[in-house]
């Protein structure tokens, strides 16, 4: 189908939210430079795969999904992917299993070829397919899929591929460009090439680690975060690069956390981090999703050491501002950056974690009570900025959010509104939208904070509409009583991207439909390009695959926004 949101170039006019002595608007255009294809054929729940694309059999399918990773070297923009990711949420973290197909997208689990091949490969990620390693050349305007060159390295490097979930986090520093991801054993894997040659360099499994998000390349030095045990549940750590392309595969120890590192941005002389909870964390408010603080840069020798491991300092989480503990438990939290003399954040939720969780704490006896707690768990994502952070005179804002949220009293089994402690700045949690759950991603550029968003309002038409035809699950409950609430607008699907032009004024949308292509529920990843952003999407829409059809394709997207000349 050919359709504006993969036509060559498009344009968006964005009336800015200048400050009130601006009178300027800026005008964005957006370039798509790569779109992931069709890559297998699906005739079937649990039936062989036929031959192609082309199809003969069945129809086309598209396993990438998220641009998960992405870095830049020069006019080098290097990124590794994601495959079926909306399949590997739902059954990693939902224990959802049993097989899901509507004319968006399918999800097999332990019904899928792979998982019934792969004895490494359990059901409730059977979706997972090899990801893959690309590299866009901006000059030439070429792509090149880097991903056979680790397959034929040898069956060590093919076998870390194959089995890795997908490439997470990708950075660059001096000659060398990484890519991450975590296994289907419960490790994680990195990949390295030599940024000026391209050549493939090796890989490598590290044991020590389950999970990895984000590599920070700052004052001379690269950062990775990453988390212990499966999923990082059992802590965390930030990783410091002391490698080279010879050896590119050492780090040091530079934090020691109770909780997975999420996200990493330079703040006042230090590193912050954001973070994702690890076990216990009902309980523990250090092992809650929160935000961290490193030592001084300055102290000691250049950058952060192994001196510093056991000097980070956390300086909120999310029970601060969540009044129900067991949801609290539940936030991830997300893109972080530095601008206007704050540190900006904002907050995660997988849909129907909050739920399931407090389902198992908290089991309720009635139809009613169910609904009620399937109503009352869900949270659409906050934004919060932060001052003279770990110092007597910290100040923390809420700058997108709610005043009130539900609480449960085990004690009378009820819920009631209690206060988070915040008056919101300047709107509603998700921007005033209740389905944006995500903020993945924060970026400064040309004076302005950008931040994307996840929109799963399209998602939650198909749990709703498509799929089996049997009882409602657990989930069709959860989409229903949220339509309830407020039903999906058609009009609003699609990932965000806003952007502020000055701390004190609200943001704006520069888009509300994932860059035109409604099927993009996300933007999973952002860089900065001068004044412009390379943009990263996540699109797990599998089947969507028709080029003649009214529908948009599914399959991920990089784009390139910058400012249009006036």
């Amino acid at each position: 189908m050919k359709i504006p949101a993969l036509a060559a170039a498009l344009v968006l006019v964005v009336a800015s939210a200048a400050p009130a002595s601006a009178a300027t608007t800026d005008t964005y255009e957006y370039k798509l430079l790569a779109k992931a294809k069709a890559d297998e054929c699906f005739n079937g729940i649990g039936v062989p795969y036929p031959a192609g694309p082309p199809c003969a059999e069945g129809q086309a399918k598209v396993n990438q999904a998220y641009v998960w990773g992405l870095t830049k070297v020069g006019t080098d923009v290097w990124f590794g992917t994601g495959t079926n990711n909306n399949c590997l949420t739902s059954g990693a973290t939902l224990d959802v299993i049993d097989p899901v197909l509507n004319a968006d997208y399918v999800c097999e689990y332990g019904e899928s070829q792979v998982a019934k091949t792969d004895s490494a490969i359990p059901p409730e990620i059977g979706d997972v397919r090899p990801p893959q390693v690309w590299l866009y050349d901006a000059r030439s305007r070429r792509n090149t899929n880097k991903s056979a060159e680790i397959t034929k390295k040898s069956a060590d490097d093919k076998y870390r591929l194959d089995h890795t979930i997908g490439l997470r986090a990708a950075g660059a520093f001096k000659d060398t460009v990484l890519l991450a991801g975590p296994t289907a054993e419960g490790y994680v894997n990195i990949f390295a090439f030599d940024s000026r040659s391209h050549r493939y360099l090796g890989s490598v499994t590290f044991t020590n680690y389950g999970n990895v998000r984000t590599f920070l390349q700052y004052d001379n030095a690269l950062y990775l975060g990453v988390g212990v045990g499966v999923n990082g549940m059992s802590g965390g750590a930030v990783l410091r690069w002391t490698g080279s392309a010879k050896s590119p595969f050492t780090f040091d120890t530079v934090a020691t956390l109770p909780v997975q590192a999420a996200d990493l941005t330079p703040y006042d002389g230090r590193i912050a981090a954001t973070s994702w909870p690890a076990e216990g964390s009902v309980a523990s408010a250090d092992k809650m999703a929160g935000v961290w603080i490193s030592p001084l840069l300055a102290d000691g020798a250049p950058g952060l050491t192994a001196d510093d491991a056991a000097g980070w300092t956390q300086v909120w989480n999310a029970r601060k501002y969540e009044p129900d503990k067991v949801v609290a438990a539940t936030y991830g939290m997300g893109g972080v950056a530095s601008y206007g003399g704050y540190l900006w954040w904002g907050s995660m939720h997988v849909p129907m974690k909050s739920t399931k969780v407090h389902q198992k704490v908290y089991p309720q006896d009635t139809d009613e009570a169910a609904q009620a707690q399937v109503k009352n768990t869900q949270r659409a994502t906050s934004i919060f900025r932060g001052k003279n952070l770990g110092t007597p005179e910290q100040k923390i804002e809420l700058v997108y959010g709610a005043a009130q949220l539900p609480a449960y009293d085990p004690a009378t089994k009820t819920w009631a509104v209690q206060s988070t402690n915040y008056t919101p700045v300047f709107g509603k949690s998700g921007f005033d939208n209740p389905y944006n759950n995500y903020t993945w991603r924060m970026t400064v550029t040309d004076g302005k904070l950008f931040v994307g968003t996840m929109d799963w309002s399209y998602i939650v038409q198909d749990i709703i509409n498509g799929g089996k035809t049997e009882a409602p699950t657990l989930a069709q409950q959860k989409a229903t009583s949220m339509a309830n609430v407020a039903a999906p607008d058609p009009a609003g699907y699609g990932g965000d991207l806003w952007m502020f032009t000055d701390p004190e004024q609200p943001a704006t949308a520069i888009t509300k439909t994932g860059m035109g292509n409604y099927l993009n529920y996300g933007i999973r990843n952002m860089i900065v390009d001068g004044t412009g952003l390379y943009l990263g999407m996540a699109n797990p829409m599998n089947l969507r695959t028709d080029l003649t059809d009214d529908v948009p394709e599914g399959g991920w997207e990089l784009i390139h926004l910058t400012k249009a000349c006036k």
